[in-house]
């Protein structure tokens, strides 16, 4: 079986010591390939040198939210240089988030709102965060006709009646860690309800690790643990969750066969 972990921080500090060991023990559980998130300037640089190192690793690259008051015009045209790398095949993290209150609102609109335009210059789809900001990130995405390029909600928490609208907009529903959790209502209603070639997986890793892992540093080996969770809800094979989560994401990113 081949799983591919479509949203993966590799280039985080938690791995520094054992990256290597991280990603063989991803590689053998069939996780493989992986996509890695660039989200500020060091971690787009380790992005790209872990595309560089490794056949099987891809990047995104923009700009995170929280960070939205440090990220500059200078900032977005590197990303957009940068874009043109043929293992580069997404534009993100970004969207809004609500929860911390490090950038004002008005500045992550503004900085999502300009990697919207980015995704569409470098025609590439979009990766969207989204923390207590449901009805402004809707709202973005739609004034801004971000369905010309897609995208995905990564880690995605709201209704099925919110999925359904991302899906007409052209955006896939991405589930990770959180579909395992016992009191997770609404994403394990999305990965029952939701069309399967709308979906795709994901860990979010080194945060949001699945059960039973809850409380320790996640990685990609373990976006199997989020396909048998999806298996178990729609009461369908492990095999088919894995045939068809992979084919969406290489039909989404792009990937090689």
């Amino acid at each position: 079986m081949q799983f591919i972990d479509t949203h993966v921080h590799l280039n985080a500090e938690q791995y520094n010591e054992d990256l290597e060991e991280v990603m063989e023990r991803a590689r053998a559980a069939g996780v493989s390939p992986m996509v890695v998130i660039g989200f500020d300037r060091p971690t787009i640089e380790r992005a790209m040198e872990l595309i560089e190192e490794n056949d099987d690793v891809y990047a995104v690259i923009g700009w995170h939210p929280v960070d939205a008051v440090d990220c500059t015009e200078k900032d977005l045209a590197w990303i957009e240089e940068l874009a043109s790398h043929p293992k580069v095949v997404g534009i993100g993290e970004t969207g809004l988030d609500y929860h911390w209150d490090k950038s004002p609102k008005e500045v992550q609109k503004e900085i999502f709102r300009k990697q919207i335009y980015l995704a569409k210059r470098v025609n590439l789809p979009i990766i969207i965060h989204n923390r207590d900001a449901t009805g402004d990130v809707m709202a973005i995405l739609k004034e801004e006709n971000a369905k010309e390029v897609g995208g995905v909600m990564h880690c995605f928490g709201g209704s099925v009646e919110t999925a359904k609208e991302c899906i007409e907009m052209n955006f896939m529903i991405s589930l990770g860690g959180p579909v395992t959790f016992k009191n997770a209502k609404q994403p394990k209603e999305v990965a029952k309800e939701v069309p399967l070639e709308w979906l795709m997986i994901e860990t979010d890793a080194p945060y949001l690790t699945p059960h039973p892992y809850r409380g320790k540093r996640n990685e990609p080996s373990y976006v199997v643990l989020v396909a048998e969770e999806m298996a178990k809800l729609r009461e369908v094979s492990v095999e088919t969750i894995a045939k068809e989560t992979t084919k969406n994401a290489k039909r989404f990113y792009a990937l090689p066969e």
